[in-house]
């Protein structure tokens, strides 16, 4: 068995550990068809995702005919209302995931999810998909911390998962940004809602499939 130096493991949520991109799809046009707007392909709507569903839903207004005149903030909850209530219709681990969870299960190696996502709708999927006793804590938006790439989560998640040395696993310049300012090392995994070509993205290692997970934080 590959020995792994970190304590604590921690992962993104949407594009890292789960493919949220066709429910998240499905509320964001559901928020762009109430306002009248047309709505965007399934893999249109993949590359808006990334940084919260604020900045996605930002992008998809910005690519559908401008802000101006829109109520911004009334429009986002009825994307979170709607997503809320679909949550997991699509949604599923990304291949390997399960067994990767297992192996660093096996080696003792406390699971963490730090994510942009509101706090009770991480809770909400990971429930729903079987997953919430995986992990030693959750850390979303709103649950104390400001949002990626801010460290601060990070070293949220460091404390509330036991201290000692961990490492961090994201697919955008929001995680690989807060695990730099937080002094941890990050793997990328190049399958996610990459904002960057995954090897710019500022991360020590890049995965291609969640199998090469453990041997790339065995480097690190």
């Amino acid at each position: 068995m590959t020995a792994l130096r970190f304590a604590t493991v921690g992962f993104d949520l949407d594009g890292t550990l789960l493919d949220t991109s066709r429910d998240l799809g499905a509320a964001l046009n559901h928020a762009l068809a109430s306002i009248g707007r047309p709505t965007v392909a399934d893999e249109a709507a993949r590359n808006l995702i990334g940084g919260g569903s604020a900045l996605m839903l930002r992008r998809a207004l910005d690519l559908t005919g401008g802000q101006d005149g829109v109520d911004f903030d009334a429009l986002r909850q009825v994307l979170l209302a709607h997503y809320e209530a679909n949550i997991a219709v699509h949604t599923a681990l990304y291949p390997g995931g399960a067994a990767m969870l297992d192996a660093l299960d096996d080696r003792g190696i406390s699971i963490a999810m730090v994510t942009n996502k509101p706090q009770h709708l991480a809770i909400k999927l990971l429930g729903e998909l079987g997953l919430l006793d995986r992990f030693a804590c959750i850390i979303g938006g709103g649950g104390g911390y400001p949002l990626k790439p801010a460290p601060d989560a990070l070293h949220g998640m460091v404390a509330q998962s036991g201290g000692g040395a961990a490492a961090y696993v994201g697919d955008t310049t929001f995680d690989t940004g807060a695990a730099r300012a937080a002094g941890l090392p990050c793997v990328a995994v190049s399958f996610g809602f990459n904002d960057l070509p995954p090897a710019d993205l500022g991360a020590d290692a890049v995965i291609d499939h969640f199998d090469a997970l453990i041997p790339a934080l065995a480097t690190l």
